[in-house]
């Protein structure tokens, strides 16, 4: 696990579960959805293809401080579009780049025009951490001699 491992790789620890909602939708049902998945945002839909991101900073951002109702408010009309997708082949490195850039929290993996996934600047962070839990590792090891050879 280190900065160049793939999205692929990221992806299958995590599971590609990628959770939408069609624009039509009200932001309520987004919502709604959002907290029984216990997630932060969920790609959107139109006529089957994939034309945002819908995410509690949107909703915070473009309802509740401007005075909407989020049973009355499309998803459509907040949704941030077009959506920033990166590919499975894309490195971590590149991801958190592409996300501290962007100031975004979410990405979307495309492959072939087919979305196999979701990530979260959390699941980057945790592919991270946990690579270097294993670099300190494999140090300690090396240090009390304990490596393998």
């Amino acid at each position: 696990m280190n900065l160049a491992d793939t999205v692929r790789a990221v992806l299958k620890q995590k599971g590609p579960a990628a959770w939408s909602i069609d624009a039509t939708a009200f932001v309520f049902d987004a919502l709604t959805l959002m907290a029984e998945k216990r997630v932060g945002a969920l790609l959107v839909f139109s006529q089957g293809k994939l034309t945002g991101v819908i995410s509690e900073r949107d909703y915070a951002r473009k309802v509740a401080l401007k005075g909407k109702e989020s049973r009355k408010t499309r998803v459509s009309e907040i949704m941030t579009s077009p959506v920033i997708s990166v590919g499975p082949e894309d490195t971590v490195e590149n991801c958190m780049r592409i996300m501290t850039d962007g100031r975004i929290r979410h990405l979307a993996i495309v492959e072939q025009e087919k979305v196999v996934g979701v990530l979260s600047i959390g699941d980057l962070v945790k592919w991270v951490i946990s690579a270097q839990q294993q670099t300190i590792e494999q140090l300690h090891n090396y240090i009390n001699g304990k490596y393998p050879g």
